[in-house]
């Protein structure tokens, strides 16, 4: 378990405290791309780390993140008029470039020198593979944007998406590197022998530091047919890789090798902003519209899982999930449909920590399947003590993730798992 002062240490994000100071240490993600997808289109609202902002997609197609209140009288910048590459305020007509600079101040006299000295806050962004990223630190801490392999792949061979969690980031976190839950939480087939983590339903773990983060292997006992090994990275602060499950004997030969992940974004202290991502592990991997829409379907975040305009999920805690006892009984373990649902139902229900949508960790009790979490959380103070210290925190540099992938597959008992996995473990993209 954790103490009461590192948990609040791990968990708050705006600006000042621990978290918040690494957070803006990393490029974050925050938005989909095609949120602002028409130069001089409408304004967006962005909460991120605590912060209110605004974005904006200007005339040449520069993304903006600037503050969401003018400098002048504190209007809301939403609001404004995006033209002629600037975001204009409609309260005073106060007009700013994607880089904050005052580009025209119509209020004051023609000779006044006032505009030289005004500006908004703004952020640093960067776009591709579908999202725009943000970064919020000192300038001279700035790294290099990331460069994940996901990233890298062709457009038809990858896939964003993005979901609403209502609950802290960390809980949500710790539940995308927690192999163990597979084997109850998502058991969709109650009595499925087939499914290798239905063989073997307690994973031992190794976890392996590394400079983005680490990576861990989970080997389960996949009986007659050897020893089903799973390898995860997790890549700092807040992301998840895991490759698609290995096909299952007697199942339909229709399988995509893949990758997927999450990025879980702090949006405050209490909610969080989840970007699911999967792409192509190589050229013959093409992500076809219609099976992208079937994998994201039975994630439950589907087009008709969400509630419209929006990324929040019809099933939710007003509803309980739409949770089925029936279906509970006979045929799934939860009795809630999608896999991100099910994640979902837990992760939100987590709150303790002064009445907020934070999990009171010190109220656990780890096992030996937690072992990829406690390290998790170690690398993640050692950060906050590194940025305390003004020094760079693990990860930061794109150089350190962008060769990183995940694999999985059966191996023969006994057998070297590095070394049958060698060629999947070599990045493609």
């Amino acid at each position: 378990m954790l103490s009461f002062e590192d948990n609040v240490r791990l968990t708050r994000v705006s600006r000042g405290t621990p978290m918040g100071e690494v957070m803006r240490r990393y490029w974050q993600p925050i938005l989909l791309s095609r949120e602002v997808q028409e130069p001089d289109g409408a304004p967006v609202r962005v909460r991120l780390l605590g912060e209110d902002l605004v974005a904006f997609r200007d005339t040449s197609g520069r993304v903006g993140l600037v503050d969401a209140y003018c400098p002048h009288r504190r209007a809301p910048m939403f609001y404004g008029r995006n033209e002629e590459c600037g975001l204009r305020c409609v309260y005073h007509g106060w007009k700013f470039d994607a880089a904050g600079n005052c580009v025209d101040l119509p209020t004051e006299p023609i000779s006044s020198k006032m505009k030289d000295h005004i500006k908004i806050t703004a952020y640093p962004t960067f776009e591709k593979a579908g999202l725009i990223f943000a970064y919020l630190g000192p300038q001279d801490m700035m790294p290099e944007p990331p460069d994940y392999e996901w990233m890298r792949a062709p457009e038809t061979h990858r896939h964003v998406s993005k979901t609403y969690e209502h609950c802290n980031w960390l809980q949500a976190l710790e539940g995308g590197l927690d192999t163990a839950h597979s084997s109850y939480l998502h058991n969709n087939k109650l009595g499925d022998k087939l499914e290798f983590r239905q063989r073997d339903r307690a994973p031992r773990l190794d976890v392996e530091k590394t400079d983005y983060g680490y990576y861990y292997v989970s080997h389960r006992d996949a009986q007659e047919d050897g020893t089903y090994v799973r390898v995860y990275q997790y890549v700092m602060p807040w992301q998840q890789m895991r490759a698609g499950v290995a096909r299952n004997p007697g199942r339909s030969s229709n399988h995509v090798p893949k990758h997927d992940g999450h990025i879980w974004v702090p949006i405050d202290d209490e909610q969080t902003f989840v970007y699911n991502w999967k792409a192509g592990v190589d050229e013959s991997a093409r992500l076809d519209p219609e099976y992208v829409e079937q994998m994201e379907k039975s994630a439950g975040r589907g087009k008709d899982d969400l509630i419209p305009g929006g990324f929040i999920l019809k099933r939710n805690p007003t509803n309980d999930y739409l949770i089925d006892r029936e279906m509970q009984k006979k045929s799934n373990f939860t009795g809630i449909v999608g896999v991100n649902t099910q994640d979902f139902a837990l992760q939100e229900a987590m709150g303790g920590v002064d009445g907020k949508m934070i999990c009171d960790r010190t109220m656990e009790n780890l096992g030996s399947t937690d072992k990829a979490i406690i390290a998790m959380r170690n690398l993640l103070l050692e950060a906050t003590r590194d940025v305390e210290s003004g020094r760079r925190p693990r990860g930061s540099d794109p150089k350190a993730h962008g060769l990183c992938r995940p694999h999985d597959g059966l191996v023969p008992k006994g057998a070297d798992w590095q070394k049958h996995f060698a060629e999947g473990l070599v990045c493609k993209w």
